[in-house]
């Protein structure tokens, strides 16, 4: 994100032209799938807002690009379930949906069970364990610095990490697929000044402790430990009406309509 532009703090609107207007476009990449990457972390980071609108002329023209890859880009996010097309209105970022976190939560848990296990059956290189720590010294910097996007960028490396150490590396792109909703919710909580991340560094160092131990059950407890059951995360939901709050407003159907309202002349 430019760094001209601030974050979101209480779910007012940024404008897609000053959101976009920071970035360039590389000719020597395919410019569709650009186009679709800065949309969709701009998505995910909750820069754009659930239900917001996306105006393919607009960002075509902000990015400096014809309408082909930008549309492309947005029938990508579409299917990704990360924006909506209304006919007649136009298109939309789409509501973060409850059943779908959970549901996307339940299959990271599952899933990291299984690449926490297998890393620490196979964590017999000494370089892979060191990989670890160094994005654990990194991580424990950028909370240090407050910087919490680079924290989420780091986190992420990590738990990419556990699955390409267990040999796997294919399921973690697999399983990103699933996780639009559950990083959006992450960034959310972020805005809302729910952060654990002191908790954070001290979950993960148990984790890469018990791989650097071949400790498979130990891994696993850990895992758990900081990933969380369902019922939890549901918990976690309920005590927290800001978020429930935000996702409703952001998502509501006037919200939209008072997008689209023209005034009358």
């Amino acid at each position: 994100m430019p760094q001209s532009v601030k974050p979101i703090l209480s779910g007012d609107e940024v404008e897609l032209t000053d959101l976009l207007s920071g970035f360039e476009l590389n000719a020597t990449e395919p410019l569709a799938s650009q186009v679709y990457r800065i949309l969709h972390d701009e998505i995910v980071a909750i820069h754009l807002i659930p239900g917001q609108r996306v105006s393919e002329k607009e960002v075509a023209d902000v990015l400096k690009a014809s309408k082909t890859p930008v549309r492309e880009a947005l029938i990508r996010l579409e299917i990704d379930g990360l924006v909506e097309v209304v006919p007649k209105s136009g298109t939309y970022v789409t509501a973060i949906r409850i059943n779908k976190y959970i549901e996307a939560c339940f299959t990271r848990l599952q899933l990291e069970i299984g690449a926490v296990r297998r890393a620490a059956t196979g964590a017999d290189n000494p370089a892979d364990v060191e990989e670890l720590d160094t994005i654990l010294d990194q991580q424990l910097e950028a909370l240090e610095r407050e910087d919490y996007n680079q924290f989420f960028l780091l986190d992420q490396a990590l738990h990419q990490a556990f699955f390409r150490i267990a040999g796997i590396p294919g399921v973690w792109e697999l399983m990103l697929k699933t996780q639009a909703d559950v990083n959006r919710m992450r960034h959310l909580k972020r805005i809302k000044n729910i952060r654990r991340g002191p908790a954070v560094m001290k979950e993960h160092r148990a984790i890469v402790e018990a791989i650097r131990q071949q400790d498979v059950a130990g891994a696993e407890k850990a895992l758990v430990a900081h990933l969380g059951s369902l019922e939890q995360e549901i918990q976690q939901l309920s005590t927290n009406p800001a978020l429930l709050e935000f996702i409703e407003n952001q998502s509501s159907p006037s919200r939209r309509q008072r997008q689209t309202r023209r005034p009358s002349v």
